[in-house]
């Protein structure tokens, strides 16, 4: 499997169904899921992202995309399917702002993780793993909550989510098929 290159696809906004519940486990790997991961990299650049899940194009499959700094600035460039998030027994909590591509022109502080890892698989079916600190530990977070139906705004307090939602909707989005683009 060779992908040169991906093209970008619109961002999802939330509110779409396919945001709402549990992605669906990949079980082919082929060319089309090489083009598919293609796609969300580019997808994720074009919007200025950092990290991706494939619900937030528009597909129900268990996969996202990843280039985000860890806690000393290293950049992890990665996707991981079928991921599964692992974080410490003993968590310390971490307060920072978040946003998302598909609630866009909007940030709010929430508690995460300092630290996470990921298990999953490549677009080939071998297995890795990720071990992740700062906004790195934050994005496979962020990621995982995606492929679950949950977006950072569903972690927030009912008033503050409907603050954020509503800004967000005059907002006219990021990435290619924006309003305003």
């Amino acid at each position: 499997m060779r992908i040169e290159s991906g093209t970008p696809r619109p961002i999802t906004r939330y509110g779409t169904p396919v945001l709402h519940r549990r992605c669906a486990e990949v079980t082919v790997f082929d060319d089309a899921l090489a083009q598919l991961v293609a796609d969300m990299f580019a997808s994720m650049y074009a919007a200025h992202g950092v990290g991706l899940a494939a619900n937030q194009i528009g597909v129900d499959a268990r996969i996202f995309v990843v280039d985000c700094p860890d806690a000393t600035g290293t950049h992890t460039v990665a996707h991981v399917i079928n991921p599964v998030l692992h974080l410490p027994e003993h968590r310390e909590l971490v307060v920072d702002f978040e946003g998302c591509l598909s609630v866009p022109g909007q940030q709010a502080d929430l508690a995460r993780a300092g630290t996470a890892a990921v298990t999953g698989v490549d677009m080939h079916g071998e297995p890795l793993r990720l071990d992740g600190t700062g906004v790195l530990a934050r994005c496979f977070q962020h990621e995982v909550d995606h492929l679950d139906g949950l977006a950072y705004v569903d972690r927030l307090p009912v008033k503050q989510r409907k603050q954020i939602l509503a800004a967000s909707a005059e907002h006219p989005g990021v990435g290619v098929g924006a309003r305003g683009n």
